[in-house]
């Protein structure tokens, strides 16, 4: 099991042999993950958007760390270590926008949740064999972009404008995504690849994402905003998260 997990895993371009520093360049364009989480730290912490905006930010650094850690070791083993926490981020996010864009309360906020990641695994699942393999395995990345538009719309139909960062958050994921796709097309004609412009473009997009967060994240924003439409008694803000 063990020697299973530490086995070299050869999937970009760029990679020379199973070394360390095989992938410098996918290796090194991590630091935009890294640098859209500090950026992100400082933009919550000086508007006061909260612990669980924070949290996030600090989860998009650990992103960076695990995709470095994956382009440098390359192992099955740092290869989990590169999905778990872009999967821990989208959940996260998708409840963010939940309590904190839309407002809702904890009970109606899992209900949505678990009702959207159902409907969006049964549609990544229906993926053709074809498809996936032609997309490099970037049809995996469909529940996150799911998540973008349709959370993006709900939140803006609610009066929020944090749901415009999430469609231009949608609009880069498409572009970082299609680069993904194309690397191992493109070997023969550029050894490079172009997986690098898929950690740059994802660090931009998360940037716009930790933006939102951080303007329009802060605890009771969403009740601001409804009451802006719909005048009323004032109320406690609600507490974290």
């Amino acid at each position: 099991m063990l020697e299973t997990l530490n086995a070299a895993i050869d999937m970009y371009c760029e990679r020379t042999g199973p070394d360390f520093w095989s992938e410098p360049v996918n290796a090194l364009t991590n630091l935009a993950f890294v640098a859209a989480g500090l950026w992100g730290v400082t933009a919550v912490r000086r508007r006061g958007a909260g612990g669980f905006a924070e949290l996030l930010c600090w989860w998009v650094v650990a992103i960076g760390v695990g995709s470095f850690l994956f382009h440098t070791f390359a192992t099955w083993l740092t290869m989990w270590g590169d999905i778990l926490p872009i999967a821990g981020f989208t959940l996260a996010y998708t409840l963010f926008n939940l309590r904190r864009f839309l407002g809702f309360p904890w009970p109606k906020a899992l209900a949505v949740f678990l009702a959207f990641y159902v409907v969006a695994g049964l549609a990544t699942a229906a993926v053709p064999d074809w498809l996936r393999a032609a997309s490099n395995g970037s049809t995996g990345y469909l529940p996150p972009f799911l998540a973008l538009v349709v959370f993006g719309i709900w939140v803006l139909r609610a009066g929020n404008p944090a749901g415009w960062y999430n469609i231009a958050a949608a609009g880069i994921f498409v572009v970082s995504v299609t680069f993904r796709a194309l690397d191992p097309m493109v070997c023969e004609a550029m050894p490079l690849g172009t997986h690098f412009l898929w950690h740059t473009l994802n660090g931009l997009m998360l940037g716009v994402v930790l933006a939102a967060v951080a303007r329009h994240g802060a605890p009771g924003g969403a009740r601001s905003v409804r009451k802006r439409d719909r005048p009323s008694a004032g109320r406690a803000a609600p507490s974290e998260p």
